[in-house]
């Protein structure tokens, strides 16, 4: 990477979860921009490069105090110091909360802000914010980034009808796609397919894998040798555990896994299933990575037809989408592609296919590098239109 390049600050308040590596990915294949990440501190997760990397948490109690300072205050001196040095030309946040976080940095700055958002922070109701310390936080700053933030990015058009909902000016909002390294995902014609049934996700209530567990049972009366893989963590584990083993003939429960582990699950799994509802609070998905590496991966896929899902998934076309909650049909569906090879392949093919043309990271990412570059042109212009 040419270190003349133009820098873009990439902020995400806690640096980086285990789950979040759309970001990194993303940040990785830029030409144009060079990433250099600043948050409030790091957490075990998705590990960075030092020198690209800022954080008010050092470590120790010293650290958490100048983090607290952080979130109270705003950018210290020795930030400021660091930041102006690299003379970064636009700050992104990712996620609606940590993009507020960011907005006395970016008018320090004074170089425009921008903002990714995935799920939850567009599609949690105001009640449901309300009842958390961070959520009325939140809510207060939503009308300052509302304001300042120059571009407003959804992951998917869910989410930006979300975000026109809550009041953000459509004329800001920009649909852009995170995409997946199709070269690291891809079909591995010489591993064989097992008769397994994979999830990948949290364990929590949006991603839907109670109402799996129900379709598995359905699954596995006809066909008790489907083994159902579950791979992920969440506070809903013990409870799922309990009803699988109540209900199910063979499944295990894998836990967290780096994508490395995921990657090689994909190549030999028969299916992908993305259960994902919109949960009780409002939390809905975006758009699942995990459905572009299935896809990139020739995993076929069967899903609810939830928020953002059916823009990855067409029915009958790169899968099969069963209406929300109906964990009846969701079973139908992957017992019809567990019995029909020619099926699976179909789907394999055009759902790798849409994903070299539609989710490929490195096409993705340039797209993004053009947002920066428009923003930036505008802002300096003294246009107000983005």
């Amino acid at each position: 990477m040419i270190n003349n390049q133009p820098v873009v600050l990439i902020y995400r308040s806690q640096l980086l979860p285990p789950s979040e590596t759309f970001i990194q990915s993303q940040t990785a294949f830029m030409n144009s921009f060079r990433p250099y990440f600043v948050g409030r501190s790091r957490i075990p997760g998705i590990e960075l490069p030092d020198d690209s990397l800022w954080v008010a948490n050092k470590g120790g109690r010293l650290g958490r105090l100048e983090e607290l300072r952080f979130r109270i205050l705003g950018p210290s001196s020795d930030l400021m110091k660091r930041m102006r040095a690299l003379d970064p030309k636009i700050v992104h946040g990712h996620f609606g909360p940590d993009a507020c976080e960011a907005i006395p940095l970016a008018a320090r700055l004074n170089v425009p802000l921008i903002t990714t958002f995935h799920g939850f922070d567009a599609t949690l109701t105001d009640s449901a914010l309300q009842a958390t310390r961070q959520g009325r936080r939140y809510l207060r700053q939503l009308p300052g980034l509302r304001a300042k933030a120059k571009l407003f990015v959804a992951v998917s058009e869910f989410i930006a009808g979300r975000l026109k909902h809550r009041g953000f000016p459509s004329e800001r909002i920009r649909v852009h796609y995170i995409g997946v390294d199709t070269e690291k995902f891809r079909p591995e014609i010489t591993t064989e397919r097992e008769r397994q049934v994979l999830f990948v996700g949290r364990l929590v209530e949006k991603k839907g894998v109670a109402l799996l567990i129900q379709a598995m049972e359905l699954v596995q009366n006809e066909f008790p040798d489907v083994e159902l893989v579950i791979i992920g963590e969440g506070k809903e584990r013990k409870v799922l555990e309990s009803e699988a083993r109540r209900t199910l003939k063979k499944f295990r429960f894998a836990g967290r896994q780096p994508s490395s582990v995921v990657r090689e699950w994909m190549q030999k799994a028969m299916l992908l299933c993305v259960p994902s509802v919109t949960a009780s609070d409002g939390d809905a998905e975006g758009l699942p990575i995990t459905l572009y590496e299935a896809q990139a991966s020739g995993l076929p896929v069967v899903a609810f037809s939830s928020a953002g899902i059916p823009e990855a998934v067409t029915h009958e076309k790169t899968g099969l989408l069963a209406t929300e909650r109906d964990w009846r049909q969701l079973g139908a569906h992957l017992a019809l592609l567990l019995k029909t090879p020619s099926l699976r392949l179909e789907y394999s093919r055009t759902a790798r296919q849409q994903a070299e043309e539609k989710f490929d990271v490195r096409k993705q990412s340039a797209k993004l590098e053009k947002i920066y570059e428009e923003v930036i042109s505008r802002c300096a212009s003294g246009s107000k239109r983005v």
